[in-house]
């Protein structure tokens, strides 16, 4: 929450956040926002304009096993971006996609690679993703589109242990989702060589420079081969990403299927603590209400998640909380519970704002009030989501 306190934010432990074993302080130390910025009423839900495509999953030239697959997690009609990406990946043309977290390009390409391995098993690819949880989410959506292929997938994490990941490297796995100082740490100790990656995935590249990792990208890149598929997604490229992406990509696909900032389904509005009433309470009074089946409530600092989190539980709700101070196991055990409904509530700092797909998420709480307007935006993207109407509030004081 923005206070008198909020000038030392850069002190406290939410201040900064861990990575692969690393701190880094946030980038953009902010002034308080505008609360008006948070009041947004939605419009009528209609479609999506990328659910109107005239294409079809099965019109693709993949692998039976794939389209099998496909149809069976429920993908008929490709999105736009994967609707545009989709043909040209399929022909090995580099991509530059600049798209929101949920346009589904994850799927875009994880379907075209698996398919390339499929079709030439030496073929291997490297995705590299700013986070953990990303990284165990695109693997286990791996998974759902190379089941009965016999392809595997290794996620190269941090929080976890490095022994158990290098033994699953040495097996050659097709794919290898990591984040980059992990990555980093596994180059030096000579468990894995980029040379024999031919196709190359870097995903969600703005964030993963806005956390501090543009010297280890570009350090990862310069491994590379020069021969090979590259694919650069990001929802912006600034002077910072337009450098990785000329050394990066060879005469590309330029696709652009950058949503609005807020979703026109999301109702946003803001709630006043006043002098008589504490933020706990106002938010207990919330979470007991029948519509609030499935929330993401988001804190500052580790500490103040952590805290909160407990004074939930102590109140009879079914809450847990994932930040930096938590393991690596932790975070992905309350994730998939609260993914699986068994949790009401998650409380947790940004490291869980952008790149998770969970369904249904009715609300997202700002517990405490975003660093900057775009953390707001990545927010409150958890909910709405899929042509569904979500509603975000935020506390204000």
């Amino acid at each position: 929450m923005y206070n008198r306190n909020r000038n030392h934010w850069n002190r406290k432990s939410g201040g900064n956040f861990a990575q692969n074993g690393r701190r880094y302080s946030h980038p953009r130390f902010t002034k308080k926002l505008d609360q008006n910025l948070f009041i947004r009423k939605s419009s009528v839900v209609e479609l999506p304009k990328e659910q109107e495509s005239q294409a079809r999953f099965s019109d693709y030239v993949i692998d039976e096993k794939i389209k099998r697959n496909i149809a069976e997690h429920g993908y008929k009609i490709p999105t736009s971006i994967q609707e545009q990406s989709i043909p040209h990946i399929l022909l090995g043309r580099d991509i530059i996609g600049i798209a929101n977290t949920g346009t589904g390009k994850t799927a875009a390409f994880l379907i075209t690679l698996i398919n390339k391995s499929l079709v030439d098993r030496n073929q291997r690819t490297l995705i590299l993703v700013p986070t953990r949880e990303l990284a165990v989410q695109i693997r286990d959506e791996f998974k759902i589109f190379a089941k009965g292929t016999n392809l595997e997938a290794v996620a190269a994490i941090g929080g976890v242990n490095i022994k158990n990941q290098t033994y699953a490297l040495r097996h050659k796995p097709h794919f290898v989702v990591a984040t980059p100082g992990r990555l980093k740490d596994l180059i030096e100790r000579r468990e894995i060589n980029l040379l024999f990656f031919q196709n190359v995935v870097l995903d969600e590249v703005d964030r993963m420079v806005d956390v501090g990792f543009l010297h280890e990208i570009k350090y990862i890149v310069s491994l590379l081969p020069k021969i090979r598929q590259s694919l650069f997604f990001s929802a912006t490229v600034d002077k910072k990403t337009e450098e990785i992406v000329k050394s990066f990509v060879t005469n590309p696909v330029k696709i652009s299927v950058k949503r609005q900032e807020t979703g026109e389904n999301i109702n946003q509005d803001i709630i006043k603590i006043n002098k008589n009433s504490s933020k706990i309470d106002t938010l207990h009074n919330l979470l007991i209400k029948p519509e609030f089946e499935k929330v993401l409530v988001f804190g500052k600092t580790k500490w103040g998640a952590e805290k909160l989190s407990k004074a939930l539980i102590d109140r009879g709700f079914k809450t847990a909380a994932i930040h930096g101070n938590k393991s690596q196991n932790q975070r992905l055990r309350a994730l998939q519970e609260f993914k699986d409904s068994r949790l009401q509530i998650l409380i947790a700092t940004d490291v869980a704002s952008r790149g998770l797909d969970i369904e249904n998420v009715t609300h997202v709480i700002n517990y405490d009030a975003p660093s900057s307007y775009e953390e707001y935006i990545h927010r409150i993207g958890r909910t709405g989501r899929a042509g569904k109407t979500g509603i975000a509030l935020t506390f204000v004081e």
